[in-house]
């Protein structure tokens, strides 16, 4: 019987998050799909967005639509109404996710469902293979009360997607089938068992990380507001931190297929673009 020898994760890559805006004006920082890390296979685009000022999330996300790829919602603090051109109608409290797949057609809004106070969380666009792209659109909300907890060492772990220390998330997603960890980290360390042919990366949404502290020589630290690219080689995240620190793992396949994308329409070919912005323009889209 083989018995898999432990290898540590380390740090390829650092990027910091871009300031900027989107859907009516909503401030927001982007991660992945900024010129510094334009894409990371199979992620197309990471969001962070956090603010107490109305202002800056008021006006939310109105109707838009998507093809080819997979939105995840994640929410930290407050509220977030959300609907769909096939009828879905819900809100995504603070812990609670949204996995939609878009396949081939959906249009949907992002709407706050507050007028004051904190909104913070994350949206992640994940691509979908090919032989997926035009899959009947989909989605699932998960309360916060489905999200089971892991304590490994020093550190509570939310399991939103995937599986870790035998534990299951609640998303279920075949098509790429990624891992999605919130982990909140005292002061301390842990490690963190993650797949070794997988694109992983961390982003720190509060407080400073250190990745491989025993290990001098590929010491990284990455501090809120930064995400670190992690190395496909090694199943064991080892992370540590002097005081509390707050974070993401995600983890995928890739795809490896090529990319073409025009804005909320992701295929293979420039001419399944054109068709999708036709299939818009024409009212065929979410058909």
């Amino acid at each position: 019987m083989s018995v898999e020898v432990s290898e540590q994760k380390s740090i390829e890559k650092v990027v910091t998050g871009m300031p900027t805006s989107d859907g009516a004006g909503v401030s927001l920082t982007r991660i992945i799909g900024q010129p510094d890390l334009p894409r990371l296979d199979p992620f197309l685009m990471l969001d962070f967005f956090g603010s107490d000022n109305p202002g800056e999330y008021i006006a939310g996300f109105p109707p838009h639509p998507h093809r080819g790829f997979q939105t995840v919602t994640y929410m930290l603090a407050g509220k977030m109404r959300h609907k769909d051109s096939v009828g879905n109608e819900g809100v995504i409290d603070a812990g609670g996710i949204q996995w939609m797949n878009a396949g081939r057609g959906i249009i949907h809004e992002e709407m706050p469902e507050q007028e004051e106070g904190l909104l913070q969380g994350f949206q992640l666009w994940v691509n979908l293979p090919a032989i997926e792209k035009m899959s009947a659109p989909n989605y699932q909300d998960i309360q916060p009360d489905s999200v089971p907890t892991v304590h490994i060492q020093d550190a509570v772990i939310k399991v939103l997607a995937g599986e870790l220390d035998g534990v299951k998330g609640p998303v279920k997603t075949t098509a790429v089938a990624p891992t999605f960890l919130d982990v909140a980290l005292r002061s301390g360390s842990a490690e963190i068992a993650l797949s070794s042919d997988e694109t992983a990366f961390i982003y720190v949404y509060d407080g400073t990380l250190v990745i491989n502290k025993s290990e001098q020589s590929k010491r990284s630290m990455v501090a809120k507001g930064e995400l670190g690219v992690l190395s496909q080689n090694g199943n064991q995240l080892c992370v540590s931190a002097d005081t509390e620190c707050k974070f993401i793992v995600v983890s995928g396949k890739p795809i490896k297929e090529p990319v073409v994308q025009y804005g909320p329409f992701v295929m293979n070919t420039q001419q399944e673009i054109i068709q999708a912005f036709n299939d818009y323009q024409s009212g065929l889209l979410a058909k």
